[in-house]
């Protein structure tokens, strides 16, 4: 998955997912505005080989808004966060589902335009 903010990370991959239980041979799944548990593949040295929060913001499958409109982005990013949900990074770049905004007011704040 991309990383969308200017942390120094450029690729994410996402270990786990907070809040989800486990259940034999299911794969845990994480959606918009979900905290999963992430190490950086590509970016700064000093931010690899971390396991470290972070918030998806967005997502490329299709998902089912509350109004009954499907809703999908052209590609999967989320953001570096502290465990209480404060941006590593200063600014986002692309656009913020709806869905991380309003649980997480700091990354709506940082973010240019929230879909």
């Amino acid at each position: 998955m991309n990383c969308a903010d200017n942390s120094g990370a450029r690729n994410l991959y996402i270990i786990s997912v907070k809040g989800i239980g486990a259940r034999l041979n299911r794969l845990p799944a994480g959606g918009v505005g979900d905290m999963v548990m992430a190490t950086v593949k590509k970016g700064k040295p000093e931010l690899r080989k971390k396991v470290m929060p972070a918030v998806i913001v967005r997502q490329s499958k299709p998902w089912r808004r509350a109004d009954g409109m499907f809703l999908y982005f052209e590609d999967n990013a989320g953001v570096i966060v502290n465990p209480k949900g404060e941006m590593k990074g200063s600014a986002i770049t692309g656009p913020v589902g709806k869905e991380a905004a309003e649980l997480w007011p700091r990354i709506a704040s940082n973010s240019g335009v929230v879909m």
